[in-house]
Protein backbone atom coordinates (compact mmCIF):
# COMPACT_ATOMS: atom_id res chain seq x y z
CA UNK A 1 0.00 0.00 0.00
CA UNK A 2 1.27 3.49 -0.78
CA UNK A 3 2.43 5.59 2.17
CA UNK A 4 1.11 9.09 2.78
CA UNK A 5 4.24 10.32 4.57
CA UNK A 6 7.37 11.57 2.86
CA UNK A 7 10.11 8.94 2.75
CA UNK A 8 13.33 9.65 4.61
CA UNK A 9 16.26 9.17 2.23
CA UNK A 10 19.91 9.19 3.25
CA UNK A 11 22.44 9.46 0.41
CA UNK A 12 26.06 8.50 1.05
CA UNK A 13 28.21 10.46 -1.38
CA UNK A 14 27.89 13.88 -3.02
CA UNK A 15 29.28 13.04 -6.44
CA UNK A 16 27.45 13.15 -9.76
CA UNK A 17 25.06 10.36 -8.81
CA UNK A 18 24.45 11.37 -5.21
CA UNK A 19 23.67 15.01 -5.94
CA UNK A 20 21.57 14.06 -8.95
CA UNK A 21 19.45 11.70 -6.86
CA UNK A 22 19.12 14.26 -4.06
CA UNK A 23 17.86 17.00 -6.34
CA UNK A 24 15.44 14.64 -8.08
CA UNK A 25 13.96 13.61 -4.70
CA UNK A 26 13.96 16.99 -2.98
CA UNK A 27 10.29 17.81 -3.62
CA UNK A 28 8.94 14.38 -2.67
CA UNK A 29 11.18 13.19 0.16
CA UNK A 30 13.15 14.29 3.22
CA UNK A 31 16.72 13.95 1.96
CA UNK A 32 20.03 14.03 3.80
CA UNK A 33 23.30 13.92 1.85
CA UNK A 34 26.46 12.68 3.58
CA UNK A 35 29.99 13.17 2.28
CA UNK A 36 33.42 13.22 3.89
CA UNK A 37 34.12 16.53 2.12
CA UNK A 38 32.02 19.66 2.09
CA UNK A 39 32.65 20.03 -1.65
CA UNK A 40 32.14 18.09 -4.85
CA UNK A 41 35.14 17.54 -7.13
CA UNK A 42 34.69 17.68 -10.89
CA UNK A 43 36.92 14.69 -11.59
CA UNK A 44 36.99 14.97 -15.42
CA UNK A 45 39.05 18.19 -15.16
CA UNK A 46 41.29 17.11 -12.30
CA UNK A 47 44.15 16.31 -14.67
CA UNK A 48 44.23 19.98 -15.71
CA UNK A 49 44.93 20.94 -12.11
CA UNK A 50 47.79 18.41 -12.14
CA UNK A 51 49.29 20.02 -15.23
CA UNK A 52 48.84 23.68 -14.21
CA UNK A 53 46.01 24.31 -16.67
CA UNK A 54 43.40 25.15 -14.05
CA UNK A 55 43.39 26.49 -10.51
CA UNK A 56 42.36 23.84 -8.00
CA UNK A 57 39.37 25.82 -6.71
CA UNK A 58 37.86 25.88 -10.21
CA UNK A 59 37.11 22.14 -10.13
CA UNK A 60 35.42 22.00 -6.71
CA UNK A 61 32.06 23.34 -5.58
CA UNK A 62 30.55 23.54 -2.07
CA UNK A 63 27.94 20.85 -1.51
CA UNK A 64 25.75 23.25 0.45
CA UNK A 65 25.95 25.69 -2.45
CA UNK A 66 24.73 23.00 -4.85
CA UNK A 67 21.85 22.15 -2.49
CA UNK A 68 20.85 25.71 -1.65
CA UNK A 69 17.08 26.38 -1.60
CA UNK A 70 16.26 22.68 -2.09
CA UNK A 71 15.47 21.80 1.53
CA UNK A 72 18.04 19.01 1.41
CA UNK A 73 20.15 18.52 4.55
CA UNK A 74 23.89 17.93 4.44
CA UNK A 75 26.19 16.22 6.92
CA UNK A 76 29.96 16.14 6.57
CA UNK A 77 31.25 12.75 7.62
CA UNK A 78 31.86 9.15 6.60
CA UNK A 79 29.65 6.13 7.31
CA UNK A 80 31.13 3.61 9.72
CA UNK A 81 28.23 1.16 10.07
CA UNK A 82 24.64 0.46 9.07
CA UNK A 83 22.04 -1.06 11.37
CA UNK A 84 19.82 -2.83 8.86
CA UNK A 85 17.23 -3.92 11.43
CA UNK A 86 16.59 -0.42 12.76
CA UNK A 87 17.39 1.31 9.45
CA UNK A 88 20.04 3.66 10.75
CA UNK A 89 23.49 4.64 9.53
CA UNK A 90 26.18 5.79 11.96
CA UNK A 91 28.73 8.42 10.91
CA UNK A 92 32.25 9.01 12.19
CA UNK A 93 30.93 12.26 13.65
CA UNK A 94 28.97 10.05 16.13
CA UNK A 95 25.69 11.11 14.55
CA UNK A 96 23.14 8.43 13.70
CA UNK A 97 20.74 9.01 10.81
CA UNK A 98 17.43 7.19 10.38
CA UNK A 99 16.26 6.27 6.91
CA UNK A 100 13.48 4.62 4.96
CA UNK A 101 15.75 4.39 1.92
CA UNK A 102 19.54 4.43 1.78
CA UNK A 103 21.39 5.31 -1.43
CA UNK A 104 25.05 4.35 -1.52
CA UNK A 105 26.91 6.59 -3.97
CA UNK A 106 30.42 6.46 -2.53
CA UNK A 107 32.25 6.49 -5.87
CA UNK A 108 35.57 4.82 -6.55
CA UNK A 109 39.21 4.70 -5.50
CA UNK A 110 42.45 4.03 -7.35
CA UNK A 111 42.95 0.32 -8.15
CA UNK A 112 46.51 -1.00 -8.11
CA UNK A 113 45.55 -4.44 -9.54
CA UNK A 114 48.05 -6.02 -7.17
CA UNK A 115 51.05 -4.34 -8.80
CA UNK A 116 53.78 -3.89 -6.16
CA UNK A 117 54.93 -0.32 -5.52
CA UNK A 118 51.85 1.52 -6.78
CA UNK A 119 50.86 2.74 -3.32
CA UNK A 120 54.44 3.61 -2.34
CA UNK A 121 55.69 5.19 -5.56
CA UNK A 122 52.68 5.91 -7.79
CA UNK A 123 50.62 9.10 -7.77
CA UNK A 124 46.86 8.67 -8.05
CA UNK A 125 44.32 10.93 -9.73
CA UNK A 126 41.20 10.81 -7.55
CA UNK A 127 41.35 13.96 -5.41
CA UNK A 128 42.40 17.60 -5.46
CA UNK A 129 45.20 16.81 -3.01
CA UNK A 130 46.56 14.16 -5.36
CA UNK A 131 46.34 16.56 -8.31
CA UNK A 132 48.23 19.25 -6.42
CA UNK A 133 50.83 16.65 -5.41
CA UNK A 134 51.39 15.65 -9.04
CA UNK A 135 51.76 19.27 -10.08
CA UNK A 136 54.20 19.92 -7.25
CA UNK A 137 56.27 16.84 -8.08
CA UNK A 138 56.55 17.77 -11.75
CA UNK A 139 57.46 21.38 -11.00
CA UNK A 140 59.90 20.40 -8.26
CA UNK A 141 61.71 18.03 -10.65
CA UNK A 142 61.76 20.76 -13.29
CA UNK A 143 63.44 23.08 -10.81
CA UNK A 144 65.99 20.33 -10.15
CA UNK A 145 66.79 20.21 -13.87
CA UNK A 146 67.15 23.98 -13.92
CA UNK A 147 69.55 23.77 -11.00
CA UNK A 148 71.66 20.94 -12.45
CA UNK A 149 72.28 22.68 -15.81
CA UNK A 150 73.61 19.43 -17.30
CA UNK A 151 72.31 16.51 -19.37
CA UNK A 152 70.29 14.91 -16.56
CA UNK A 153 66.89 13.78 -17.88
CA UNK A 154 63.54 13.80 -16.13
CA UNK A 155 61.20 10.95 -17.07
CA UNK A 156 57.49 11.21 -16.29
CA UNK A 157 55.44 8.06 -16.89
CA UNK A 158 51.66 7.81 -17.08
CA UNK A 159 50.41 4.25 -16.64
CA UNK A 160 47.05 3.55 -18.27
CA UNK A 161 45.96 4.31 -21.82
CA UNK A 162 42.33 5.14 -21.14
CA UNK A 163 40.89 8.68 -21.42
CA UNK A 164 42.42 9.82 -18.10
CA UNK A 165 45.89 8.60 -19.02
CA UNK A 166 45.74 9.97 -22.55
CA UNK A 167 44.53 13.37 -21.39
CA UNK A 168 47.18 13.50 -18.67
CA UNK A 169 50.01 12.56 -21.05
CA UNK A 170 48.89 15.12 -23.63
CA UNK A 171 48.56 17.87 -21.01
CA UNK A 172 52.03 17.12 -19.63
CA UNK A 173 53.47 17.29 -23.15
CA UNK A 174 51.86 20.68 -23.74
CA UNK A 175 53.10 21.89 -20.36
CA UNK A 176 56.61 20.89 -21.40
CA UNK A 177 56.40 22.34 -24.94
CA UNK A 178 54.84 25.64 -23.84
CA UNK A 179 55.24 27.16 -20.36
CA UNK A 180 58.24 25.12 -19.21
CA UNK A 181 60.11 25.67 -22.46
CA UNK A 182 59.46 29.38 -22.17
CA UNK A 183 60.68 29.31 -18.56
CA UNK A 184 63.91 27.47 -19.34
CA UNK A 185 64.28 25.68 -22.67
CA UNK A 186 67.32 23.60 -21.66
CA UNK A 187 65.49 22.05 -18.72
CA UNK A 188 62.25 21.48 -20.67
CA UNK A 189 64.13 19.76 -23.49
CA UNK A 190 65.43 17.20 -20.99
CA UNK A 191 61.94 16.02 -19.97
CA UNK A 192 60.64 12.71 -21.38
CA UNK A 193 56.99 11.72 -21.14
CA UNK A 194 55.83 8.11 -21.44
CA UNK A 195 52.33 6.68 -21.77
CA UNK A 196 52.25 2.99 -20.87
CA UNK A 197 49.33 0.75 -21.85
CA UNK A 198 49.14 -3.02 -21.26
CA UNK A 199 46.73 -3.56 -24.15
CA UNK A 200 47.38 -3.41 -27.90
CA UNK A 201 46.10 0.16 -28.26
CA UNK A 202 45.22 3.25 -26.26
CA UNK A 203 41.59 4.34 -25.84
CA UNK A 204 40.27 0.80 -26.40
CA UNK A 205 36.67 1.95 -25.94
CA UNK A 206 36.97 3.99 -29.16
CA UNK A 207 37.20 2.70 -32.72
CA UNK A 208 40.61 1.57 -33.93
CA UNK A 209 40.75 4.57 -36.26
CA UNK A 210 40.24 7.09 -33.45
CA UNK A 211 42.67 5.23 -31.20
CA UNK A 212 45.29 5.45 -33.94
CA UNK A 213 44.52 9.16 -34.39
CA UNK A 214 44.98 9.79 -30.66
CA UNK A 215 48.29 7.89 -30.64
CA UNK A 216 49.48 9.88 -33.65
CA UNK A 217 48.56 13.15 -31.94
CA UNK A 218 50.49 12.10 -28.83
CA UNK A 219 53.53 11.23 -30.93
CA UNK A 220 53.38 14.70 -32.50
CA UNK A 221 53.46 16.17 -29.00
CA UNK A 222 56.57 14.16 -28.21
CA UNK A 223 55.00 11.49 -25.98
CA UNK A 224 56.55 8.02 -26.06
CA UNK A 225 53.53 5.70 -26.33
CA UNK A 226 54.21 2.14 -25.18
CA UNK A 227 51.42 -0.33 -25.97
CA UNK A 228 51.48 -4.07 -25.19
CA UNK A 229 53.57 -3.03 -22.20
CA UNK A 230 52.45 -4.60 -18.92
CA UNK A 231 53.83 -3.25 -15.65
CA UNK A 232 55.24 -5.74 -13.13
CA UNK A 233 56.41 -3.33 -10.42
CA UNK A 234 56.74 0.38 -9.67
CA UNK A 235 60.02 1.39 -8.07
CA UNK A 236 61.17 4.79 -6.83
CA UNK A 237 62.85 5.86 -10.08
CA UNK A 238 61.81 3.28 -12.65
CA UNK A 239 59.06 0.97 -13.83
CA UNK A 240 59.78 -2.74 -14.10
CA UNK A 241 57.95 -4.38 -17.00
CA UNK A 242 56.77 -7.96 -17.35
CA UNK A 243 58.77 -8.07 -20.58
CA UNK A 244 61.55 -5.80 -21.80
CA UNK A 245 63.85 -3.23 -20.28
CA UNK A 246 62.73 -1.04 -17.36
CA UNK A 247 61.37 2.44 -18.15
CA UNK A 248 62.92 5.35 -16.22
CA UNK A 249 60.33 7.27 -14.21
CA UNK A 250 61.19 9.86 -11.60
CA UNK A 251 57.45 10.59 -11.48
CA UNK A 252 54.90 7.81 -12.04
CA UNK A 253 51.24 8.75 -12.44
CA UNK A 254 48.90 5.78 -12.03
CA UNK A 255 45.83 6.08 -14.27
CA UNK A 256 45.37 2.37 -14.97
CA UNK A 257 41.94 2.04 -13.41
CA UNK A 258 39.66 2.37 -10.41
CA UNK A 259 37.68 0.15 -8.06
CA UNK A 260 34.64 0.63 -5.87
CA UNK A 261 35.28 2.80 -2.82
CA UNK A 262 36.49 0.48 -0.01
CA UNK A 263 34.32 2.30 2.56
CA UNK A 264 31.40 0.30 1.17
CA UNK A 265 32.84 -2.72 2.95
CA UNK A 266 31.85 -1.17 6.30
CA UNK A 267 28.15 -1.19 5.46
CA UNK A 268 27.54 -4.95 5.83
CA UNK A 269 26.29 -5.22 2.27
CA UNK A 270 27.09 -7.94 -0.28
CA UNK A 271 30.14 -7.14 -2.42
CA UNK A 272 30.84 -8.52 -5.88
CA UNK A 273 34.36 -7.69 -7.00
CA UNK A 274 34.78 -4.23 -5.51
CA UNK A 275 31.16 -3.15 -6.03
CA UNK A 276 27.94 -3.58 -4.08
CA UNK A 277 25.86 -6.48 -5.43
CA UNK A 278 22.75 -4.89 -6.92
CA UNK A 279 19.95 -6.07 -9.17
CA UNK A 280 18.69 -4.60 -12.43
CA UNK A 281 16.54 -2.13 -10.48
CA UNK A 282 19.62 -0.67 -8.70
CA UNK A 283 18.44 -2.17 -5.40
CA UNK A 284 20.94 -4.14 -3.31
CA UNK A 285 20.27 -7.87 -3.55
CA UNK A 286 18.43 -9.17 -0.46
CA UNK A 287 18.40 -5.69 1.12
CA UNK A 288 15.12 -3.92 0.28
CA UNK A 289 15.15 -0.12 0.24
CA UNK A 290 18.93 0.05 0.00
CA UNK A 291 20.27 1.18 -3.36
CA UNK A 292 23.69 1.59 -4.95
CA UNK A 293 24.55 3.88 -7.86
CA UNK A 294 27.57 5.08 -9.81
CA UNK A 295 31.00 3.50 -9.53
CA UNK A 296 29.97 1.43 -6.50
CA UNK A 297 26.95 -0.09 -8.28
CA UNK A 298 27.24 -3.79 -9.13
CA UNK A 299 24.41 -4.08 -11.66
CA UNK A 300 25.21 -5.60 -15.04
CA UNK A 301 24.13 -4.63 -18.52
CA UNK A 302 22.56 -6.85 -21.18
CA UNK A 303 25.99 -8.25 -22.02
CA UNK A 304 26.54 -9.40 -18.44
CA UNK A 305 29.20 -6.76 -17.77
CA UNK A 306 29.39 -4.13 -15.06
CA UNK A 307 28.50 -0.63 -16.16
CA UNK A 308 31.57 1.53 -16.84
CA UNK A 309 32.82 3.71 -13.98
CA UNK A 310 32.12 7.01 -15.73
CA UNK A 311 30.15 10.12 -14.81
CA UNK A 312 27.27 9.62 -17.32
CA UNK A 313 26.39 6.28 -15.73
CA UNK A 314 26.30 7.84 -12.26
CA UNK A 315 24.16 10.76 -13.42
CA UNK A 316 21.63 8.53 -15.16
CA UNK A 317 21.46 6.12 -12.23
CA UNK A 318 21.03 9.02 -9.79
CA UNK A 319 17.92 10.22 -11.59
CA UNK A 320 16.64 6.67 -12.07
CA UNK A 321 17.02 5.61 -8.44
CA UNK A 322 15.01 8.67 -7.40
CA UNK A 323 12.17 7.47 -9.64
CA UNK A 324 12.51 3.95 -8.22
CA UNK A 325 12.16 5.17 -4.64
CA UNK A 326 9.08 7.20 -5.52
CA UNK A 327 7.62 4.20 -7.39
CA UNK A 328 8.17 1.96 -4.39
CA UNK A 329 6.75 4.56 -2.01
CA UNK A 330 3.63 4.75 -4.17
CA UNK A 331 3.31 0.97 -4.37
CA UNK A 332 4.17 0.85 -8.07
CA UNK A 333 6.32 -1.86 -9.62
CA UNK A 334 9.99 -1.05 -10.15
CA UNK A 335 11.52 -0.79 -13.62
CA UNK A 336 14.98 -2.07 -14.60
CA UNK A 337 17.67 0.50 -15.25
CA UNK A 338 18.89 0.82 -18.83
CA UNK A 339 21.96 2.91 -19.53
CA UNK A 340 21.78 5.18 -22.57
CA UNK A 341 25.31 5.47 -23.91
CA UNK A 342 25.66 9.00 -25.26
CA UNK A 343 29.19 8.40 -26.52
CA UNK A 344 32.76 8.94 -25.43
CA UNK A 345 35.27 11.72 -25.86
CA UNK A 346 38.87 12.43 -24.93
CA UNK A 347 41.16 15.38 -25.51
CA UNK A 348 44.83 15.06 -26.35
CA UNK A 349 45.79 18.72 -26.54
CA UNK A 350 45.14 21.99 -28.31
CA UNK A 351 42.84 21.32 -31.29
CA UNK A 352 43.35 17.59 -30.68
CA UNK A 353 40.47 15.42 -29.44
CA UNK A 354 38.37 12.41 -30.40
CA UNK A 355 34.59 12.00 -30.10
CA UNK A 356 32.54 8.89 -30.78
CA UNK A 357 28.75 8.74 -30.51
CA UNK A 358 27.37 5.52 -31.94
CA UNK A 359 28.61 5.33 -35.51
CA UNK A 360 29.40 9.06 -35.57
CA UNK A 361 33.10 9.80 -35.15
CA UNK A 362 34.95 13.08 -35.08
CA UNK A 363 38.48 14.23 -34.37
CA UNK A 364 40.52 17.41 -34.55
CA UNK A 365 39.51 21.00 -33.71
CA UNK A 366 35.73 20.47 -33.82
CA UNK A 367 36.01 17.52 -31.45
CA UNK A 368 38.21 19.63 -29.19
CA UNK A 369 35.68 22.46 -29.03
CA UNK A 370 32.89 19.93 -28.36
CA UNK A 371 34.93 18.52 -25.47
CA UNK A 372 35.47 22.00 -24.01
CA UNK A 373 31.81 22.94 -24.25
CA UNK A 374 30.48 19.71 -22.72
CA UNK A 375 32.82 19.82 -19.72
CA UNK A 376 32.07 23.47 -19.13
CA UNK A 377 28.34 22.69 -19.27
CA UNK A 378 28.52 20.07 -16.52
CA UNK A 379 30.90 22.02 -14.28
CA UNK A 380 29.07 23.15 -11.13
CA UNK A 381 28.94 26.82 -10.11
CA UNK A 382 28.91 30.04 -12.09
CA UNK A 383 32.16 31.17 -10.46
CA UNK A 384 33.86 27.94 -11.54
CA UNK A 385 32.60 28.30 -15.09
CA UNK A 386 33.87 31.89 -15.34
CA UNK A 387 37.20 31.01 -13.75
CA UNK A 388 37.67 28.03 -16.05
CA UNK A 389 36.85 30.09 -19.13
CA UNK A 390 39.37 32.70 -17.97
CA UNK A 391 42.09 30.09 -17.41
CA UNK A 392 41.41 28.36 -20.73
CA UNK A 393 41.36 31.66 -22.62
CA UNK A 394 44.64 32.76 -21.06
CA UNK A 395 46.25 29.40 -21.81
CA UNK A 396 44.99 29.46 -25.38
CA UNK A 397 46.08 32.99 -26.23
CA UNK A 398 49.44 33.03 -24.45
CA UNK A 399 50.55 29.36 -24.55
CA UNK A 400 51.21 29.91 -20.84
CA UNK A 401 49.82 28.31 -17.67
CA UNK A 402 49.75 30.55 -14.65
CA UNK A 403 49.12 27.81 -12.09
CA UNK A 404 52.66 26.42 -12.01
CA UNK A 405 52.84 26.58 -8.23
CA UNK A 406 54.48 24.14 -5.86
CA UNK A 407 51.83 24.14 -3.14
CA UNK A 408 51.78 20.65 -1.70
CA UNK A 409 52.29 19.91 1.97
CA UNK A 410 56.02 19.25 1.76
Amino acid sequence: MPSSTRPRVVILGAGFGGLGAAKALSKEADVTVVDRHNFQTFLPLLYQVSTAGLAADHVVHPVRGALRKTGIKFRMGSPISVDHKNKTVKLDSSETLEFDHLIVALGSATADFGVPGVVEHGLGMKSVNEAITIRAEVMRRFEDLARFEDDTRLSIAVVGGGPTGVEMAGALAELKRGPLKNDLAHAANHIDIYLIEAGPRILPMFSEKLSARAESDLHKLGVFVKTNTAVREIQSRKIILKEGEPIPAEVTIWAAGVKGEPTAGLLNLPIVGSRIDTDENLEVNHYPNIWAIGDINGSKNADGRFYPMVAPVAMQQGKWVAKQILRKHAGVALKPFKYIDKGSMATIGRHKAVVEVGKFRMSGPLAWYAWLWLHLFYLLGGRNKIGTIADWTWNYLTFDRGNRHIMDTL
